[in-house]
């Protein structure tokens, strides 16, 4: 398992859940100092050899200087860099989501937005055309009214004429009685 597979399994997990995880360098200092006192022997005492071969002379010299220990220190730090990096893509790619879902959310409010306009228009035209016909209504209420009270009005004067033909009637019926009874 290497130094930072930890966090690769951490990543890998929760790529879906939308978080990142925090890198601790104070941890990734500890790892190569431990590390470092791992790769590095420190020698102790020297030994002496009749006929040393070059190879290990070589690696000898190395460890010495300690030239394994930045190679490895460096493979990490470029590890950390890549995985940094890929962090990095990740949250861009997420923000370039979230811009995008924001924009579609805006447009459908946009969209929802007219939709509102046009309703209201609809609901205040219907309004208007609901308080022309109660104008209308009223108007022919009163022209009902009007017309109930001329009717009144004539049946009233109809009423006085039959009463006045019914008198006349009344009176001529005497009149004619009493012509038959005197001749």
């Amino acid at each position: 398992m290497g130094l930072f597979d930890v966090f690769k399994d951490k990543d890998e997990e929760g790529d879906g859940g939308g978080t990142t995880e925090e890198i601790n360098f104070e941890t990734f200092q500890n790892q190569d100092n431990s590390s470092d006192s791992t790769t590095e022997p420190e020698p102790e005492q020297e030994t002496t050899y009749s006929q040393p071969p070059e190879e290990s002379t070589s690696s000898q010299v190395t460890s010495q200087i300690g030239i394994e220990a930045l190679m490895d220190k460096r493979f990490k730090l470029e590890e950390a860099i890549d995985y940094v990096g890929l962090m990095i893509k990740n949250l861009k790619d997420k923000r370039t989501k979230l811009v995008k879902n924001i924009e579609d959310e805006s447009v459908d409010i946009r969209n929802l937005k007219e939709k509102l306009t046009k309703i209201n228009q609809f609901i205040q035209e219907e309004n208007d055309g609901l308080q022309q016909l109660t104008a209308k209504r009223s108007q022919v209420e009163k022209d009902a009214d009007d017309v109930g009270n001329i009717v009144y009005s004539l049946r009233d004067k109809i009423s006085e004429i039959d009463k006045i033909i019914a008198d006349e009637a009344s009176k001529i019926k005497s009149f004619k009685d009493s012509k038959s009874g005197s001749s």
